[in-house]
């Protein structure tokens, strides 16, 4: 009878462990089958993230080269209004006539400076030394606009020719140069722009200042003749 009771007690406590080892292979296998599924889960997640912002990084560019747009779209519609305001054809016609026209271009200046366009460049202490000298030496040459048209134009010419990469019609600044590749490249196409504006300007003022010679010559001639 006790060799029976011992036999059956080792018998059910092989069948004990038996279980327990099924159980601990089953919560083993639940374990990696739950970590292989989490797995699999977070590198979906993952890359639709990622794709989700990559689309987003194609429409925040999109909306900066908008906004610069705009940016350049603003400063076009002030230089044409000024243009107007400053024309040779503004300066033949009545008073009346001249100072309602006067009063539209304001009112349209004013409404294109109600709108307010800014795209912040982002750069680091290099490039923003770089923007700043090349800044500083279109200023001192506008600064001596006044003294010497010519040289001004000459100069700007060259410092225009520095920044397109088409074959300039003259002598580039070389120095220029090398500062303006410093810049980023946003500051570069502003840079570029600001050049052009002040080179048609500048042209547009020559024009100016040649017509007016032209009539005063004009004016000259008939009163020369009746002297005669």
């Amino acid at each position: 009878m006790a060799q029976a009771r011992i036999s059956a007690k080792a018998s059910e406590g092989a069948q004990q462990q038996h279980q327990q080892h099924q159980q601990q292979q089953q919560q083993s296998g639940g374990q990696l089958r739950g970590r292989f599924y989490r797995s699999t889960s977070m590198a979906d997640r993952s890359s639709r993230l990622l794709e989700n912002l990559d689309q987003l990084e194609l429409r925040v560019e999109a909306f900066r080269d908008a906004a610069s747009a705009m940016e350049q779209e603003k400063e076009i519609l002030l230089e044409m209004i000024h243009n107007i305001q400053n024309s040779q054809d503004m300066r033949h016609i009545s008073e009346g006539e001249r100072e309602e026209l006067n009063l539209t271009a304001n009112r349209l200046m004013g409404r294109t400076l109600t709108v307010e366009v800014s795209v912040e460049t982002i750069r680091n202490a290099q490039q923003q030394e770089s923007l700043l000298h090349a800044t500083k030496m279109i200023d001192e040459i506008v600064n001596k606009l006044l003294d010497d048209l010519e040289d001004a134009k000459m100069r700007l010419m060259s410092l225009y020719g520095a920044c397109t990469s088409d074959v300039p019609a003259g002598p580039i600044d070389q120095k220029f140069q090398s500062v303006v590749i410093g810049c980023a490249i946003e500051d570069q196409k502003k840079i570029k722009r600001r050049l052009e504006t002040l080179l048609r300007n500048l042209e547009n003022s020559e024009k100016s200042i040649t017509l007016l010679e032209h009539q005063k010559s004009s004016v000259r001639q008939p009163c020369n003749s009746k002297q005669d």
